[in-house]
């Protein structure tokens, strides 16, 4: 007997390891909205196109090339001199341009600083919605976890309560209690079937935004744990950290480089240039049949504005003016961050006490069930007391599970405010994505229209 008992603890303890191992965790979760989230893939690829604007400003230190073709049928007729002119020929011909811009003010330069700064401001924002969706991945997990242990709270609530109207009535028939008890079990027994109805409805709408983020329905979630170890040590060190890595910031201060660099630009279309153009031409049958001849030039140019009715002074001023609204937006984003990571950290420190305080109440609102049932049996309690001492240790309850899951998301919140929820930061389980080898692959292309990975 005992060896049988020991067998069926044995497959017990191998089933619930099985049953954990395959259970999705907080981590995989994140790991799954990191590779599939279509907000984030979406992203991705808008930073993909961002990267080709650094090679077409590179174009400009590079010759443009063209050539052309023609071929046609000609006859010529008449009398020249007193010959007779009727022949026909076939004029045809071609040509190769070659142009190069030797100096234009420093446009070109200019131009791709400009896009480099704006791809590295755009790295910055995808750091950002990167940052977004795993934190709302997070809570949606959380949530989905907490309507689940809530929903399971309610329906034990109804089973309390159906006991509890089963053993009023019998009470009742024996004479112990009177109708208005039994209307009291009743109606608090409806009010937790509608209870039911309403945590299945909350729970339906937390799968749906979890299937949003995550790409998956969720299964068996293992609980989620807070993200301490992330955590900086104290406020202080949170705004420090925030006010120095947050990409929002970083995303804004390359923004003041592409609006200084655009005057740049502008500024270049006062300057002279100057460019060579090299051209030669086969022409075939120009007179007559058999003739042709073959030209080659090459010309130098300079060119040297002089007015232009004043449009280019005005770009150059909205120009500036942009760089100044620009370098104001930068104080306002880290103004923004830095009240971002104070109420963050202030709901972290919420949540921690929240959860003492909410199972110091949980064991208190125990203690007090028992001894209000106890009072019940012996007629110093009515079925009202026993009712509500019911209700509050469930709200107790509830309130623990929520504060439980605040502690969790609260914790993501904090680091995610301090710029540094991300995949490379946190170590997730999934292989990161690296902007930088799509633009190491494009920014120096001459030709060809595929992209990198095929298309």
């Amino acid at each position: 007997m005992r060896h049988g008992l020991r067998c069926i603890g044995i497959v017990a303890l191998t089933l619930a390891v099985a049953q954990q191992a395959r259970a999705e965790t907080l981590e995989s979760a994140l790991a799954r909205a990191y590779a599939a989230n279509p907000t984030l893939n979406s992203n991705r690829a808008a930073l993909r196109g961002v990267d080709e604007n650094v090679a077409q400003a590179k174009s400009g230190y590079r010759p443009t090339v063209s050539g052309s073709a023609d071929i046609g049928l000609a006859r010529n007729e008449g009398r020249i001199q007193g010959f007779n002119l009727d022949n026909v020929t076939r004029p045809g011909g071609a040509s190769l341009t070659v142009n190069q811009t030797l100096f234009n003010g420093f446009q070109t330069d200019n131009q791709t600083r400009r896009a480099e700064s704006n791809v590295l401001s755009t790295r910055e924002s995808l750091r950002a919605v990167e940052m977004n969706t795993l934190f709302s991945a997070a809570q949606a997990y959380m949530f989905v976890l907490s309507d689940t242990a809530n929903l399971e709270l309610r329906r034990n609530n109804v089973e309390v309560l159906e006991e509890q109207l089963r053993q009023t009535r019998d009470r009742f028939n024996v004479g112990e209690v009177t109708r208005t008890d039994v209307a009291q079990a009743e109606a608090r027994l409806a009010g937790a079937r509608s209870e039911v109805s309403g945590a299945e409805a909350t729970l339906r709408a937390s799968i749906g935004t979890y299937r949003r983020f995550i790409g998956v329905e969720p299964r068996q979630l293992a609980p989620g744990r807070p993200l301490d170890r992330y955590v900086p040590p104290s406020l202080d060190a949170a705004v420090t950290i925030g006010l120095r890595e947050h990409p929002q910031i970083l995303a804004a201060m390359h923004a003041v480089d592409v609006a200084e660099a655009s005057v740049k630009v502008l500024e270049g279309q006062l300057y002279p240039t100057a460019g060579i153009s090299g051209t030669v031409q086969q022409r075939f049958d120009t007179q007559f049949p058999g003739d042709r001849s073959l030209n080659a030039q090459i010309v130098g140019r300079i060119s040297v504005p002089l007015y232009e009715g004043g449009l280019t002074y005005s770009q150059i001023r909205q120009a500036k003016e942009l760089v100044g609204q620009r370098r104001i937006e930068v104080e306002d984003v880290r103004d923004q961050i830095r009240s971002a990571i104070v109420t963050a950290w202030g709901r972290l420190e919420a949540s921690k006490a929240q959860v003492i305080a909410s199972q110091a109440q949980v064991q208190a609102n125990e203690v007090a069930l028992n001894g209000v049932r106890e009072e019940a049996r012996v007629g110093q309690r009515t079925t009202l007391d026993v009712l509500n001492a019911q209700q509050e240790l469930l709200n107790s309850r509830v309130n623990l599970i929520l504060a439980q899951r605040d502690r969790v998301v609260n914790s993501y919140g904090v680091v995610q405010t301090v710029g540094r929820l991300t995949v490379r930061f946190t170590a997730l389980p999934v292989t990161a994505y690296s902007p930088k080898e799509h633009f190491d692959q494009v920014k120096d292309l001459w030709f060809g229209v595929r992209t990198p990975d095929g298309r």
